[in-house]
């Protein structure tokens, strides 16, 4: 019995000194990209516009449609000063911010709540120096980074969209509305107002549309419009009806008008991701509408690692950090390029919250010299946000380690060597929809 336990214990110790080894970050970190979405906003779509679908008007966010909200602007900069410890204690910021300002980029995209959001962002992280975001300007120009189509560096075949759309659901939309039953019943009960699982469904007043009635309003693919590269039919109406139940509960507003608590908003936001992922995952779209952000974010990385100016990179050699700030279509599709995933708790799979980001580590090993990628999902939680709970070391946003399929090992941080990266990179960006230009 003693020597069963001799052994237990040495065992023990042996394991105990193995994680220890394996806790050791050889690594120093060299640069970080942040690719994240704007922080709380109103709802996109008009309150008039979505009143024809619930018995009861929707909320007042105190801003006009698709404005980042007073609270949104305050998570941000809660963010903001995360990072900031975080890179700081990382030692790639100093914590002179006028001169750590010298080597970082911040670039938005034209609309006001990615503006917003990146100016918050950074008065959090480098709060002692004067604000400096890049943008296009005016607004109605599109920015090649997040529009490469609009901005036509990209050309979309409305067809071939609609075709592989269309591919990856048997040829039959019309069956999403069984696959997502739960989620599609929860959201007509809170816009109607009666209980889940009632039985029989009540019928709408004279006065309210059924947003789930899709035998009115079938879900049929068409081409897109306002920035959705395929329409999804009665789906994708429905999908900008509930969208607001996230941005209610983030802004502390009662959600649903008191019906949803963060698990009905959870399980609501499973339609705004479905969407998402057959808009902006499918593979021909990720490709058209992603491979020009995807081949500057890959670029700027090798020319950091070599510290030789390259082509289509952003900032220059000595840039420490770069931050774009977009939309979840962004994102998302960022993501489907890289057949990337992630999960943090209390989000649905692959979720792009309010503020969440890609982030891109490129570090070097102090002992081999070689370059690495450590990639991870950072968002706060839905009750970080209604809460604007202050972030620190100790008390972070969600962190979601990133695997990169055919490139990161099965450790904890899914590191991920920088030559097999840009490898993957040649292989899934369309040259065809990306420029070299800055």
């Amino acid at each position: 019995m003693k020597i069963q336990s001799l052994r237990l214990c040495a065992l023990a110790l042996a394991c105990a000194c193995w994680l220890t080894a394996q806790a050791v970050d050889d690594t120093q970190l060299k640069q970080v990209i942040i690719f994240g979405r704007h922080n709380v906003r109103a709802a996109t779509a008009p309150n008039t516009y979505l009143d024809q679908y619930s018995v009861q008007q929707f909320p007042d966010f105190g801003v006009s449609a698709g404005i980042l909200t007073p609270k949104g602007e305050k998570l941000e900069a809660i963010l903001g000063g995360y990072y900031r410890q975080w890179l700081t204690k990382e030692g790639l910021l100093t914590g002179n911010d006028t001169a750590d300002a010298n080597f970082v980029l911040f670039h938005a995209n034209v609309i006001q709540r990615t503006i917003d959001t990146a100016q918050h962002l950074w008065a959090g992280l480098l709060p002692g120096a004067p604000v400096n975001v890049q943008y296009l300007t005016p607004a109605t120009v599109a920015d090649p980074l997040f529009d490469p189509v609009g901005a036509g560096v990209a050309q979309l075949n409305s067809q071939v969209a609609i075709d592989s759309v269309n591919g990856r659901l048997g040829g039959n939309p019309q069956a999403l509305a069984s696959a997502y039953a739960p989620e599609i019943a929860l959201a007509r009960s809170v816009l109607l107002g009666y209980p889940p699982g009632e039985v029989p469904p009540p019928q709408p007043p004279k006065n309210v549309i059924d947003v789930a009635d899709f035998t009115t309003n079938p879900i049929v693919l068409t081409p897109g419009t306002g920035g959705a590269p395929v329409n999804l039919g009665g789906l994708s109406t429905l999908e900008n009806v509930v969208d607001p139940f996230v941005m209610e509960y983030a802004d502390g507003l009662p959600v649903g008008w008191g019906q949803l608590d963060v698990g009905g908003v959870s399980q609501t936001a499973r339609i705004v991701n479905l969407l998402l992922d057959l808009d902006f995952r499918t593979p021909y779209l990720a490709t058209v509408q992603s491979s020009n952000v995807a081949s500057h974010i890959v670029r700027s990385l090798v020319q950091a690692s070599t510290g030789n100016p390259a082509w289509g990179a952003l900032g220059n050699p000595s840039t420490k950090l770069i931050v774009l700030i977009a939309s979840d279509v962004n994102v998302c599709g960022l993501a489907g390029l890289f057949h990337i995933d992630w999960l943090l708790p209390g989000y649905p799979p692959d979720f792009c919250a309010p503020g969440g980001a890609l982030v891109f580590q490129l570090r070097q090993s102090k002992s081999t010299g070689q370059y690495l990628i450590r990639a991870s999902y950072i968002a706060q939680t839905f009750d970080q946000l209604r809460n604007l709970t202050p972030l620190t070391l100790d008390a972070p946003p969600a962190i979601a380690p990133v695997f990169i399929p055919n490139c990161s090992a099965g450790n904890a941080t899914f590191d991920c060597p920088l030559t097999t990266f840009v490898g993957i990179a040649n292989q899934l960006i369309d040259p065809h929809s990306a420029d070299f230009l800055n």
